[in-house]
Order: structure tokens, then C-alpha cells, then sequence
């Protein structure tokens, strides 16, 4: 198979389970991140793909052939720490072609090959600079040219912009998929930015307790979580304990709502209703849409934020938030009565 591949891929660490069974597939060329919060396995994971840490079972793949065991000078697969790990007695040019010397590369080879990469980073002329007097963005991008120097298989980013301020962040996030396109290297990054994950990524790796929560693009991952963690996880979620009647409807207090579906969920059984702020909406009227699925609650607080309105609600003991459009906002005050109207389509039944 044309890609990574990794096959029920685990890692203890004295007894304690960091990597637990994961197997995922990777074709060539697509941009991936897997996201988690701390402690939730996801650089452990990308250190056995690297080759930095051994498998406690499973195995890995590239393009058919098990590289499980290979060393990782032998996977060629580029690297971009945290830390960055430059070297700060070198300068710009000789950071960037350090591998190319370690492989006994001809001079004017490794001069061609550092002026090429400079260029694509745009940093064409600084070869001779010493790092110390870069900017944070430019230490990034020397780290990520010496990364490509050895033209990797593989591109691996170990949460690489987590020291830089919000703005050179989106520039640089930017930059690297506009980079990862014109090359079409396959890539990894793993963060805890869902922001970052959402923006770069071509499909999103949730990862929770050392297993994958979910696996798929962005826009699913976020608007069709598939289980409570990935809900709570990504983005803000309202979750609502409620009772599955039969396979379209569920009990939430004394209302019954229509959903898609329940079938993964047994009759009488519990279960929780997931819907995402701003996919609930403060209905005009009694009726509040074609499926009817309204509940009457009254206002707890408003935030006007500028760009939406976040509306805090509460019904029958149950919190509730919406956020608003400017337009769709017609007023109210904290104690205010409202009908609430949370749209069958939007509405997804996850396991209690």
C-alpha cells in the first residue's frame, strides 16, 4: 500500500499503557494531525512512527515494507521539535545543511541544496546569519528547511509553533500548508490546537487515553462527533442526558425530540443528545420549526462578543448556550423567557 500504515500499534511504560492498539492508514502525500489533550498518547505515537521509540507490539509501514525495526537515519523521515534543536554555534546555512554533511554530500551539492531550501522558506540571503539573530518565525522556518534538507519520506511536527504569539502562529500555519501543498509531502503534526488541527489539517486523529476517539476530516470531526469525548474535546458542545424511545426519537424532561437517529442505542435506554452551539437556535414561535423540537427555558446571562452573542440558558434544571449571529439576535435580558428550538439534523445521540 501507497502510504504509512500502522497495525495495532502499542506502548507501555512500566505498566502503564501510553499507546493502546492503534491502527490507521495514512496515504501519500496527505497533511494529518493527531490531537489530544496532554498525556493522551499522540507524541508518544509519532516518536515510535519516527523511530525514536520501539513499539511495545504492532507494527509500521511505509509504502508495503515493515520498518518497524529500521533505525531512524534509515526511514528518512524529517523532524521538527518543539524545541526546534537548532545548533546556535551555526549559522543559518550550515544548520540547514548539517544532514548533507553528516552524508558526505559534495560542497557545491550542499550549497545548491541549502540555497534551494532558503528559497522556499523565504529566507533566500540569510545563509550566513547566525540564529541567535532571527526571529521566532525565521528559527521556525530554518528548523523546518533543515527538516527537508535530506528530502524525507515522511514529515513529522512536534507541536511546532506552541511558543509563538497568536499572529506569527496563523502566518506560519500558512505557510506550512501552502509549503506541504507545493511538495505534497506526507505530513504529520501533532498538537492540542484544535484551531491549528481544523486550519491545516486534510484528516483530524482525536486521540484520548492512548487510543484514536475518531479519525476523519475536520468539518465530520467537529460536526459529527462519535463519542462524548470527542464532543466535549473539540469546540464547545451542549450535552444532554436524555432517554432513547425508538429509533428517531429520544425523551429530554418532558419533551420528546425527533433526532436522525438512535440506532446504535437500545429502547429505554439512556443516553446523551449532543448539539453545538450555535446549531441551536431561539425559535419566533410555539412551533420552532418542522420537527418541532422546542423547549422553553429562560435566559441566564448574554455576552455580546462583537462578532455573535452567546445567549446562557436554562430549562428544567439543564444549561444551555447558544451563540448568535448579531442579525438573529433580537434582545433579551437575564431572567427573559425564551422558546428554544434545537433543529432533528443537528441533533447526534452519543453513549452516555
Amino acid at each position: 500500500m501507497f502510504g504509512l500504515a500502522l497495525d495495532r500499534l502499542s506502548k507501555r511504560y512500566d505498566g502503564q499503557m501510553a499507546v493502546d492498539d492503534v491502527s490507521l492508514t495514512i496515504p501519500h502525500g496527505q497533511f494529518v494531525c493527531f490531537l489530544g489533550p496532554s498525556g493522551c498518547g499522540k507524541t508518544t505515537l509519532m516518536r515510535m512512527i519516527a523511530g525514536l521509540e520501539e513499539p511495545t507490539a504492532g507494527t509500521i509501514s511505509l509504502n508495503g515494507r515493515d520498518i518497524t525495526q529500521d533505525a531512524p537515519n534509515v526511514r528518512r523521515f524529517g523532524m521538527v521539535f518543539q524545541s526546534l534543536a537548532l545548533f546556535p554555534h551555526l549559522s543559518v546555512g550550515d544548520n540547514i545543511g548539517f544532514s548533507l554533511k553528516l552524508q558526505g554530500k559534495p560542497v557545491a551539492e550542499r550549497r545548491a541544496r541549502v540555497a534551494e531550501l532558503l528559497s522556499l522558506v523565504r529566507l533566500s540571503g540569510l545563509e550566513k546569519r547566525a540564529v541567535s539573530e532571527l526571529s521566532g518565525g525565521q528559527r521556525q522556518r530554518v528548523a523546518i528547511a533543515r527538516a527537508l534538507a535530506q528530502e524525507p519520506q515522511v514529515f513529522l511536527l512536534d507541536e511546532p509553533f506552541s511558543a509563538l504569539d497568536a499572529k506569527l502562529r496563523d502566518e506560519m500555519q500558512a505557510e506550512l500548508r501552502q509549503l506541504q501543498e507545493t511538495l505534497k509531502i506526507t505530513t504529520i503534526l501533532v498538537t492540542h490546537d484544535q484551531r491549528e488541527a481544523m486550519t491545516l489539517a486534510d484528516s483530524i486523529v482525536v486521540m484520548g487515553e492512548g487510543r484514536i476517539q475518531q479519525h476523519g476530516p475536520p468539518a465530520q470531526i467537529y460536526r459529527a462527533p462519535s463519542n462524548r469525548f470527542v464532543a466535549n474535546f473539540i469546540g464547545l458542545s451542549n450535552l444532554l442526558a436524555v432517554e432513547v424511545l425508538d429509533g428517531q426519537t429520544v425523551r429530554l424532561g418532558e419533551r420528546t425530540l425527533a433526532v436522525p437517529s438512535t440506532a446504535n442505542h437500545a429502547s429505554g435506554g439512556q443516553a446523551m443528545l449532543s448539539i453545538r452551539p450555535e446549531e441551536v437556535r431561539l425559535a419566533a414561535g410555539p412551533a420552532g420549526g418542522a420537527d418541532g423540537n422546542t423547549v422553553a427555558a429562560r435566559i441566564t446571562r448574554v455576552r455580546d462578543l462583537g462578532s455573535n452573542v452567546e445567549v446562557q440558558l436554562e430549562f428544567e434544571g439543564r444549561s444551555l448556550l447558544t451563540v448568535l449571529q448579531p442579525r438573529d439576535w433580537s434582545g433579551g435580558d437575564a431572567g427573559d423567557e425564551a422558546q428554544v428550538w434545537l433543529p432533528r439534523d443537528h441533533c447526534r445521540v452519543l453513549a452516555a
